[in-house]
C-alpha cells in the first residue's frame, strides 16, 4: 500500500505527476499549453504552496485562484467538462501514488475547489449547498 502524502516533496512529486498527466489529455492539455501558455518552472512552485496550504495549513498560498481562473475562462470557456476531468485525473493520480488520510483529504479538497469553481465561473453561487425552494415559493 502505498504512503499518505506528508511532506512538500509528496506534494511536489504529485504535482508533477499530475501535470505530466494533464499535459497529454485531449481536453485540458490544449488549455495549459495553447490558452494558458502554462511556465511549469514558474507555476509548480506555486501549486506546491497552494496544496501545502490546504493539506497541512501551511499559509503560503496568498493568492485568488478564482480570479486566475476567471481570467482564463474569458479567454477560453472553462466548462464543467473541463473541471469534471481535471478531477478525475487529479484523483487518479493521487490514487496512483498515496494513499491514506491526507491523500483522501487532497482528493477532498479537489472535488470541493473544482465544483465550487466551475459553478462560480458559470455566474452561480460557489456553495455545494442550494436552497431547494417549494412550487409555491417560485411564483
Amino acid at each position: 500500500m502505498p504512503a499518505d502524502i506528508t511532506t512538500r516533496d509528496d506534494i511536489s512529486d504529485l504535482v508533477v505527476a499530475f501535470y505530466n498527466n494533464a499535459f497529454l489529455d485531449d481536453l485540458l492539455g490544449p488549455v495549459f499549453t495553447d490558452v494558458a501558455k502554462l511556465d511549469l518552472d514558474m507555476h509548480l512552485p506555486i501549486m506546491c504552496d497552494f496544496w501545502e496550504t490546504v493539506l497541512f495549513r501551511a499559509g503560503k498560498y496568498q493568492r485568488n485562484a478564482l480570479q486566475v481562473h476567471a481570467a482564463l475562462h474569458r479567454k477560453s470557456a472553462l466548462t464543467p467538462e473541463h473541471f469534471g476531468r481535471w478531477l478525475d485525473i487529479w484523483t487518479a493520480t493521487v490514487d496512483a501514488m498515496f494513499a491514506g488520510e491526507k491523500a483522501d483529504l487532497a482528493k477532498l479538497q479537489a472535488t470541493r475547489i473544482a465544483w465550487s469553481m466551475s459553478r462560480r465561473l458559470m455566474g452561480e453561487s460557489g456553495s455545494e449547498f442550494v436552497t431547494i425552494r417549494r412550487a409555491s415559493d417560485r411564483r
